[in-house]
């Protein structure tokens, strides 16, 4: 019997004789697909980046910075790092928070809960914005009370921060609920056998193995909250030196014919979004690192 089996496993295949031909494509193959994502990429990425940044030096690197003392492109820069330094974590809070609920317990309404923090990548970012409008408008639900106390959210930066953390919400908490959920419970379960209560719990064994599907979702919300246009463009009122976020203000510096200031303030806009590439990549980098 033993001899059998023996003989009938060595007629079978070893994976190393038959891994090449199921792994290996055809040399043309993979230089076309190759070629197609270079050309893909060339073309709708580093050809647009350049084309700002040739425009934004077009009269040189003493025009470029002048177009950054500029009080109104100050206040532009200003209003935007105040927004992304509000929405984020704002964001962090939340996606913690739904993602443990979620991945970690079993309750009615679950899929409801899922299925609404999608929406705003369901939604237009201008219907976001023009609900804000609704809500918070001289005309909205709470106009009235928001006048009788002299508090002002629609063309007014509370109302940008609102825009912005609506629009970016489901970022973070989608970066980890899919995490949390293969990750299972069971470690969990274990530090709380031992004694530790859940906040010991969330610090020391929770957080540690979310930690770089977090700062990956923190650095992705980031960047969307920096670039926001439409939900923003709603409820900012586009006034100047006040309400206007950088993607706004290049709208208006362009419109104008102000062609070198509006790249100047675009090319700073694609600067963010390349240290933000640079740092999701050293992110998934260190991440692989570690799991090796």
């Amino acid at each position: 019997m033993a001899a059998s089996v023996t003989s009938t496993l060595s007629t079978l295949p070893t994976p190393s004789s038959t891994a090449p031909r199921a792994t290996h494509d055809a040399r043309w193959v993979r230089w076309t697909l190759t070629t197609i994502a270079l050309l893909f990429l060339g073309f709708f990425l580093v050809l647009p980046l350049v084309a700002v940044f040739a425009e934004a030096l077009r009269h040189g690197l003493r025009a470029y910075l002048a177009s950054f003392s500029d009080p109104d492109a100050l206040a532009s820069i200003k209003l935007t790092l105040l927004t992304a330094a509000i929405a984020v974590p704002a964001n962090l809070v939340f996606g913690i928070s739904a993602a443990w609920l979620i991945a970690k317990f079993n309750f009615r309404g679950k899929s409801v809960l899922t299925t609404l923090i999608d929406l705003p990548f369901a939604v237009s970012p201008v219907i976001s914005g023009l609900i804000y409008v609704l809500v918070f408008g001289l005309q909205g639900w709470f106009g009235g009370w928001l006048i009788e106390h002299n508090l002002k959210v629609i063309f007014a930066v509370p109302g940008i921060v609102l825009a912005t953390t609506f629009v970016t919400f489901p970022i973070i908490a989608r970066e980890l609920i899919p995490l949390m959920q293969a990750q299972g419970s069971d470690e969990e379960y274990a530090a709380i056998t031992l004694g530790a209560n859940g906040w010991q719990t969330f610090w020391r064994v929770t957080l540690p193995n979310i930690k770089w599907g977090l700062l990956y979702g923190v650095i992705l919300c980031n960047a969307r909250a920096m670039g926001e246009f439409g939900a923003v463009s709603v409820v900012s009122g586009h006034i100047r030196g006040e309400t206007n976020t950088m993607p706004l203000h290049v709208e208006i510096l362009y419109n104008e014919y102000n062609f070198v200031a509006a790249f100047a303030v675009a090319s700073l806009l694609a600067l963010l979004a390349i240290v933000t590439l640079v740092l999701k990549s050293l992110v998934e980098w260190r991440h692989a690192r570690s799991r090796a």
